[in-house]
């Protein structure tokens, strides 16, 4: 209990320490005392720059991180796979493409790009189990299908922008992975989907717990396994899509971050979903607040440190599971 209390109280303190340096450093800097003294300040320009143009980007950041790293540990019980990641199984792709061919041939429904982004997901999702299902779950099947159809997603995301032109080049850059040039419309979307499926998840931290048992043992006691997975899988994709849809595709998020929540606080999701939340929102705001800093005036997307990371993290897992 005591783990658990301080990983909280210490990845919470961190957190608030990375939103202040990352308001605080750039291109415009500010002391830590004049932040706050700005903050209620009418008429401060760089405050105001600070608020128009950085405020979005950090929460965009921080709730995408949220919305990823739920959505793998959702995915992980759901498929009784520790290497289950909407990034790596193509969940992520699917969404993008979707997302992409709307905003190209659709733009007038650039507004519902939401709904179609989950589809795509959903889809992604679905194929990723009816293709692994023989007579249940194989893991080893279940990724191998899984980076398949992120390769296949991907390669016919990549020939669309190719075919497409300027039309697509241009649409492209929407579902880009850098989080530069968020706005507060692109708050309002990933905060109000984002909260929805995040409260979800965590509603449904007790079937994820019966979902470690064996399907004829938790049959056995009157639990539905696949109305269950059916579920949870949906606020799954639901937290990935809209979070391609608004920070693009970041992989290995949902891999890493809960991989490190279960060693801090356990494997019971009551505790595990809104720790890896925080943690989440703590890796990617530092991810991205980094990437803009450490090469400025060049930026590193997020997304290739998370790969960065997150490509030997995986090595490691294979080798030691």
């Amino acid at each position: 209990m005591r783990k658990r209390i301080a990983s909280y109280v210490i990845v919470s303190l961190l957190l608030v320490v990375t939103i202040v340096y990352s308001a605080t450093t750039g291109s415009i800097k500010m002391g830590f005392f004049e932040f706050f003294s700005a903050l209620f300040e009418q008429g401060n320009s760089q405050m105001e720059a600070i608020r128009d143009l950085r405020f979005p980007r950090m929460i965009v950041a921080i709730f995408a991180g949220a919305a990823l790293s739920v959505s793998g540990v959702l995915l992980q019980s759901v498929m009784r796979n520790p290497l289950a990641d909407a990034g790596i199984i193509g969940i992520s792709s699917g969404a993008a493409f979707v997302q992409l061919f709307i905003i190209s041939l659709f733009p007038t429904l650039f507004f519902m790009t939401p709904l179609f982004a989950f589809m795509g997901g959903a889809f992604a999702c679905f194929l990723v189990f009816a293709l692994s299902w023989k007579s249940g779950l194989s893991p080893l099947k279940l990724i191998l299908v899984g980076i398949a159809i992120n390769a296949m997603f991907t390669g016919v995301t990549e020939a669309f922008i190719s075919f497409g032109g300027s039309l697509n080049v241009s649409a492209s850059s929407v579902i880009g992975s850098n989080l530069t040039m968020r706005t507060w419309s692109d708050v309002s979307t990933i905060a109000t989907y984002g909260t929805i499926g995040l409260i979800l998840a965590f509603a449904l931290y007790s079937w994820c717990n019966l979902l470690v048992l064996q399907d004829k043992t938790a049959k056995s006691i009157g639990f539905h396994v696949a109305r269950a997975r059916l579920i949870i899988a949906a606020v799954a994709v639901l937290l990935a899509a809209i979070s391609v849809v608004v920070a693009g595709v970041i992989s290995f998020v949902g891999l890493l971050v809960p991989h490190i929540a279960r060693r801090l606080v356990g494997y019971d999701h009551k505790v595990l979903i809104p720790f890896t939340a925080l943690l989440g929102a703590l890796i990617i705001l530092l991810a991205d607040t980094l990437g803009r800093t450490i090469v400025a005036p060049l930026e590193i997307p997020a997304s290739t440190l998370m790969a960065i990371i997150g490509g030997p993290f995986l090595i490691f897992l294979l080798r030691k599971e």
